[in-house]
């Protein structure tokens, strides 16, 4: 299944008051990981990780619900999904295990 939505095509007119994720977030030490999509790699600066997700810094235009993966340096790659995009920042729901 192929998808083309970007975060520019979901309108929000209101910012979110409060952080809706129950999980810490913790910086990552290095910021640097390699993110798999469509058949490449591109290296990205991460913003933040919980055990969930990460927010990262990707010049690309992910599609939301796009599969991609995640390599961190101390990790092996972790399966995951676009969720939102937005201004140079994308945010990752892991998908698979995580190690």
């Amino acid at each position: 299944m192929k998808f083309n939505l970007t975060g520019a095509m979901i309108p929000r007119q209101v910012r979110r008051m409060f952080d809706q994720r129950d999980e810490v977030r913790a910086q990552p030490d290095p910021d640097s990981a390699l993110l798999s999509w469509r058949g490449g790699t591109k290296v990205v600066r991460l913003g933040n990780v919980s055990p969930s997700g990460a927010m990262l810094w990707f010049d690309g235009v992910p599609h939301i619900g796009e599969r991609v993966a995640l390599q961190m340096l101390d990790r092996r790659a972790m399966p995951g999904q676009v969720r939102w995009v937005r201004d140079g920042r994308v945010g990752i729901n892991f998908t698979g295990p995580r190690g």
